[in-house]
């Protein structure tokens, strides 16, 4: 039979529509085990965190874990699949993980901190250890034996946790470990995603991880729209701070058994001095880590510094000099310009900077700004820092 031109036009056109509707017409969220990848519109976007990825496929999400340190991408791949969903075979042996996750297993107060963030602190059933934990979701949930201590790194009690069956565990370690040690949990149907968070080079990057918990629980959107208040609160304060036009000079940290461990220029900790207008000796040094140093290396510095800030375990002047008495000498210790990041130690002694400043960097900096630019902000009260006395 013979059809012309503009015949075939038309029925080319309305196979397209009755293709598309039919494709429009797939259960939203829904997908066959064995089909294919149908990309849809990201829930969330990455935008400071370079360890975290997430792809959105229909019906299911693909998570990576990146370990850019070791010039690797792409180190942990999972597949996150929306309950009720058979995930695509396309890529056998990827973890799959169930969402949303209704019950965690965490290894650190950080992990606790990203959680709260989300509003999910009260599905963790699992913890590494019970002594440095402040929120009191978390602390309840100890006192009431709903969540158990499971170990940390090689110790983790690997029968409790395959008893309490989990949705996922989050490990403190490298993205490009062996995770010989996971091994039993992994056999087991027990996924592990290592929170790589640390490896980060900035304040916001490190809370951005707030957002792979919100894949878990397909909480996106309103965790999406909470760290946008975070980012925004924070980059006014960098806009403040970085352009201040003092710069004084500041080091860190304490030394411990004879090395002065300095945060490295690519460090988080050296982009909140930047934003908060500091100046500092290795602003310029490589590597996002810290850098070991002898008291001989960093003492010159530490002569003239006009602050002294993050001191570690100590809380008077008097502790500073049962440690070392040629701390005395230095600039910052005779003006009193001693600041630690103790006010929030808890009745256990946990000190809540080490957990919720992950996801409260604009206070930090808030911190910051006020101790070392005095006046340039509302003088309200510092919330991580104090000074020695």
């Amino acid at each position: 039979m013979y059809i012309s031109n503009r015949s075939r036009g038309f029925l080319f056109i309305l196979v397209a529509i009755v293709l598309s509707i039919g494709c429009g017409q797939q259960t939203p969220g829904k997908t066959a085990a064995g089909g294919g990848s149908v990309p849809v519109k990201a829930l969330t976007t990455i935008k400071y965190a370079r360890g975290l990825h997430i792809d959105y496929y229909q019906g299911y999400r693909d998570l990576s874990i990146v370990n850019r340190t070791a010039g690797k991408i792409d180190t942990r791949h999972y597949r996150l699949v929306e309950q009720g969903v058979a995930p695509p075979a396309d890529r056998p042996g990827l973890p799959v993980i169930v969402t949303p996750v209704k019950q965690f297993a965490v290894q650190s107060s950080v992990h606790v901190a990203l959680a709260d963030f989300v509003g999910v602190a009260d599905r963790i059933i699992g913890l590494g250890n019970f002594q440095y934990i402040n929120s009191p979701i978390v602390r309840e949930g100890i006192r009431t034996g709903r969540v158990k201590q499971t170990g940390l790194d090689n110790h983790i009690n690997n029968e409790l946790v395959i008893s309490m069956r989990p949705g996922v565990l989050i490990a403190m370690t490298n993205p490009d470990a062996a995770f010989g040690q996971y091994k039993t949990l992994i056999d087991a149907g027990i996924p592990v995603i290592p929170d790589a968070e640390w490896l980060e080079t900035t304040p916001l990057g490190r809370a951005e991880w707030v957002k792979m918990i919100a894949a878990l629980v397909d909480k996106e959107d309103s965790i999406g729209n909470k760290f946008d208040s975070v980012e925004q609160a924070y980059l006014k304060l960098a806009a403040i701070g970085s352009h201040a036009s003092a710069k004084p000079s500041v080091i860190l940290n304490m030394p411990f058994k004879g090395t002065w461990y300095m945060a490295s220029g690519e460090n988080y900790m050296a982009q909140f001095l930047r934003d908060a207008g500091a100046s500092y000796q290795w602003m310029d040094s490589k590597g996002a880590s810290s850098l070991p140093l002898n008291f001989e290396a960093v003492a010159p510095v530490a002569l003239k510094a006009d602050f002294w800030l993050n001191l570690g375990y100590v809380d008077t002047r008097s502790d500073i000099l049962s440690k070392d008495e040629r701390f005395s000498g230095f600039h910052s210790f005779q003006t009193d310009a001693l600041y630690n990041f103790n006010k929030r130690v808890n009745d256990i002694g946990s000190n809540d900077y080490w957990e919720s400043g992950i996801v409260n960097p604009h206070l930090i900096l808030g911190d910051l700004i006020r101790i070392l630019h005095p006046g340039l902000l509302p003088q309200d009260s510092l919330y991580y820092y104090k000074q020695l006395k």
